[in-house]
């Protein structure tokens, strides 16, 4: 399960709205995922882009006509639907949102959709006045009633030259909505709580102490987890990063600041990951002002930092707790030593400064050790992938 879409098969059905030019790159993100779509087009979606494109970047022959000569469109849409694991209406117009609403079926999408039993989804766009009339909001409720996914269109400038709801979200959020109604809810009802980012210990008003932490792989942690039925507390340090909206965030500065929080939250807890890069010294006076350039060299005296890690350890009952070991030397040395002395249940270690792997890289190299003292060694991955596959081994030991 370390890929969300890999090896899925997914139908995309294009209709006749401007927007259909989004749904090519939406195609391009689902495929880059490793899973098989088949796009099912109306004819008027044909006059903003053409099925030869579709065709390209799916490699699979774009459905349009249900009656067409060739091949077995005739039954195509049967086949389809029946293999189908998802289906995206990408852009959902109001023309196909009414026919879905009260079943009817005179073209291939139409005909298609009522064949169909796996998960839809449904995003909407059009004109502002288009999408708030009572026509089509009493349809988007009939079609959430019969329980596809309708995702709420993002707000703003239209192509129409009207400004207000009505603009199909961006290929990243509808390929996240696709991706969380695919994954198996294997952690439904778990407490997760989640560090992520570095931590900055000030100096004085201008100047801090931290690292380049980006903090990229704590927050694909608390995704994966909130993806699979978590309900997932995230306490991050200064980062430039977006979380999902469904994730509970508490944002922190300092190590202090995020061991309260941490403390905060661990008793409730059923599984703690340590992500953060949690500074270990922070100054021992803080200057009120700034620092004045007079001399050719300042002394600046460094104190520890509390130990979260150990902290947790020492009221730990029930929870499965997760740190991580950021090294430049004798990785197995350290990241073991550290497992042992915190009585982590596991422990993630990479090397810093290896290529594609370590801060600010979106793909990470690691090697995950066990209490019970098995090593497993992993290839370069990409962090989302990443998560997955560490909350795989997590889900096999708590289990066990």
């Amino acid at each position: 399960m370390t890929t969300t879409l890999n090896g899925k098969k997914i139908v995309l059905g294009v209709c006749g709205g401007i927007a259909a030019y989004k749904s090519v790159e939406l195609l391009r993100q689902i495929i880059k995922r490793d899973a098989c779509v088949k796009v099912v087009m109306t004819a008027n979606a044909a006059h903003f882009v053409g099925p030869v494109t579709f065709e390209a970047l799916s490699r699979q022959a774009v459905y349009r006509d249900l009656f067409e000569s060739k091949g077995d469109a005739s039954i195509r849409h049967i086949d389809w639907a029946e293999e189908a694991d998802a289906v995206i209406i990408a852009p959902a117009t109001a023309n196909i949102i009414s026919k879905m609403a009260h079943g009817l079926a005179d073209d291939a999408l139409s005909t298609f959709l009522l064949a169909v039993t796996c998960p839809v989804i449904v995003c909407p766009s059009m004109n502002t006045n288009m999408y708030t009339s009572k026509q089509v909001q009493k349809n988007i409720d009939t079609l959430k009633n019969f329980g596809f996914q309708v995702v709420e269109p993002d707000a703003g400038e239209l192509a129409c030259g009207t400004t207000g709801p009505g603009r199909l979200p961006g290929p990243e959020v509808i390929v996240d909505v696709l991706e969380k109604l695919l994954t198996p809810k294997d952690f439904s009802g778990k407490n997760f709580l989640v560090t992520a980012g570095p931590t900055r210990e000030a100096i004085d008003p201008v100047r801090f102490i931290s690292n380049p932490s980006s903090g990229k792989m704590g927050y694909a942690v608390a995704k994966a987890a909130e993806m699979r039925g978590a309900n997932v507390v995230l306490i991050t340090g200064p980062t430039q990063l977006t979380p999902a909206s469904r994730i509970l965030v508490k944002k922190v500065v300092s190590a202090e600041q995020m061991c309260n929080a941490v403390l905060d939250y661990a008793d409730h807890a059923d599984i703690i990951i340590k992500c953060a890069a949690v500074s270990d010294y922070r100054p021992c006076v803080f200057e009120n002002q700034k620092i004045k350039k007079t001399e050719d060299s300042v002394e600046l005296k460094l104190q520890r930092t509390q130990d979260i890690l150990k902290a947790v350890s020492e009221r730990k009952n029930k929870q499965f707790v997760v740190g991580f070991a950021a090294e430049t030397q004798d990785l197995d040395t350290y990241a073991i030593g550290k497992l042992q002395t915190k009585k982590l249940d596991l422990i993630v270690g990479n090397l810093i400064g290896e290529k594609d792997s370590g801060f600010e890289s979106s793909t990470n190299k690691v090697v995950l050790f066990y209490k019970d003292g098995k090593r497993e060694s992993l290839d370069v991955m990409p962090k989302q992938q990443l998560a997955h596959l560490l909350l795989d081994r997590i889900a096999e030991n708590v289990k066990g």
